[in-house]
């Protein structure tokens, strides 16, 4: 019980201090992204979209490792094993040097061949677009060398040293945006040189601190060829998953443009940024309680992780309605008032990126606990294919004629029907009862839904005019409507203990703020 407890305040400091990290990456974020998009202009800036989106695909290779990094040194936390945690540090570090490989040998040859083959780039631009590529190349491999180092910090929850370098980060990006209004050379090729700048100073940040406060990040030769084989098969069927989710990501973007241009690919970005910035209320909460699933797996403590995973579910739903609604609603005067220019479909793909952004983070913790077992070959089969078929069901959509936001309707619906998979995939690898997170999940996310929805498109309804005034009054009433009702049907008395917790929390560091100020 004791445990617990230093757990639940662990998750509640940790919580806090990426929020914090948060409304700063948020407000920051906004403003560089309305910045560049107005200094790029929107070709410019949907060709950065597309171009590097072909160095993401690539990068899949790198995420299915980057997940079993963070399972195992986890996992190895958990089990209180220092020797075996130095080795898999290691033993990842020299993974993710070869992973830089293979994507530098596959960037320059498949990728190379799309570029100039498949993507719909207005021949002025091919120069500065192909500069874009390489660079963007180069700073993929810096990102997926950070991986170990970023995966070690989390696992120990280090949440400030995150948060700070986070911010760093954002700000490091704020001072990209003036020294584009500085230049007077081509502003893509200088945005993309700028970017891999700051990854190369955000990974010796990360090494610097590793090395300094966690003796097992001190690099040794090791040479386990059963550690190898056993990471590298759990990043073999991790890898299809990430296959998937890639192909269908990249894909809806290459489709995108092959249909209809850069123009539809500005608006995509600029929804995948407002999707970011909102799914961030979630993840920041998953990223503090995720290793806490893992590790209670480790100790064998399944009825905790029952817990944790209903916890996170619930929470992660009532975090991102409470900010998606109001968005939803209030989408196309949002747009207006952050952009000069709002290219075509963007308010009508955030809305469908919204609701697929609920669904795949609602099913995160169900991942993370088959991570956690280590028994990933069947989940990542049967979950990939069902992925898989995204962009394929896309493609003779929009070749029948579809609207452009038809792939996105597409996403939603795969999305739902791979949630269930996940759900009975996983139930007997940890020893779930659906019937009990039906009960416990399901059923109060649908009553809350039904609900919580009547306030904020009732007053909507009667009071709709589009003014910073209506806007503000929209977000305030969705909140407190969503606070009261969540509260009452959404989470059980344990939860809501934790909820206040958490609350007490953050108002006792904010008067400790103040008063050190």
């Amino acid at each position: 019980m004791k445990e617990t407890n230093i757990n639940n305040k662990r998750i509640a400091k940790n919580t806090l201090l990426l929020y914090i990290r948060m409304l700063i990456t948020m407000l920051v974020s906004l403003y560089t992204s309305r910045v560049i998009l107005a200094t790029l202009g929107v070709e410019d800036y949907g060709i950065y979209g597309v171009v590097g989106g072909i160095v993401t695909m690539f990068a899949f290779l790198n995420n299915a490792m980057a997940s079993g990094t963070q399972r195992y040194l986890t996992y190895e936390l958990g089990r209180g094993k220092a020797s075996q945690l130095k080795k898999v540090f290691n033993m990842s570090i020299r993974i993710h040097f070869l992973i830089a490989l293979i994507i530098l040998i596959l960037g320059e040859t498949v990728g190379l061949w799309f570029f100039y083959t498949k993507l719909v780039i207005p021949s002025e631009r091919l120069f500065a677009a192909f500069w874009v590529y390489q660079l963007s190349i180069m700073a993929t491999m810096i990102m997926i060398i950070s991986v170990p180092y970023n995966a070690l910090i989390i696992a120990h929850e280090k949440m400030s040293t995150f948060a700070y370098v986070s911010i760093y980060e954002t700000f490091a990006k704020l001072g990209i945006v003036y020294l584009l209004l500085l230049t007077t050379s081509d502003k893509l090729i200088i945005y993309a040189i700028l970017i891999l700048s700051v990854q190369i100073s955000v990974r010796i940040i990360y090494g610097i601190y590793c090395k300094k406060h966690f003796p097992e990040s001190k690099f040794y030769k090791i040479n386990d060829k059963k550690l190898f084989h056993e990471m590298l098969s759990f990043a073999g069927w991790n890898f299809w998953g990430n296959f998937a989710a890639m192909a269908f990501s990249q894909g809806i973007n290459i489709l995108l443009n092959m249909f209809f241009g850069p123009i539809v690919n500005a608006a995509r970005s600029i929804a995948v940024q407002v999707q970011t910035v909102v799914t961030t209320f979630s993840s920041n909460f998953q990223m503090a309680l995720n290793p806490q699933i893992t590790k209670s797996y480790a100790a064998d403590n399944i009825q905790h992780m029952h817990s944790l995973i209903f916890r996170s579910s619930k929470f992660t739903y009532f975090l991102l309605f409470i900010i998606s609604v109001p968005i939803f609603i209030k989408i196309d005067y949002i747009l207006s008032l952050w952009l000069e220019e709002v290219p075509q479909y963007t308010s009508i793909f955030l809305r469908f990126m919204l609701c697929i952004s609920i669904v795949d983070a609602v099913a995160n913790p169900i991942m993370v606990a088959a991570s956690a077992t280590g028994k990933i070959k069947k989940y990542q089969t049967c979950v990939g294919l069902v992925l898989l078929s995204i962009a394929p069901i896309s493609y003779v959509v929009l070749k029948l004629g579809g609207h452009p936001a038809s792939v996105f309707i597409v996403h939603l619906i795969v999305g739902l029907i791979a949630f269930v998979v996940r759900i009975y995939i996983v139930q007997p690898l940890i020893k779930l009862s659906i019937r009990m997170y039906i009960q416990q999940v399901v059923i109060p996310i649908f009553l809350f839904t039904i609900v919580g929805l009547v306030i904020p498109f009732g007053y909507n309804f009667y009071y709709h005019e589009n003014n910073l005034l209506s806007l503000i009054l929209q977000f305030g009433i969705s909140s407190l409507s969503s606070l009261t009702i969540g509260y009452l049907f959404l989470f059980t008395k344990s939860e809501r203990e934790f909820f206040i917790a958490l609350l007490q929390k953050f108002f006792s560091s904010a008067r400790a703020s103040s008063k050190n100020s």
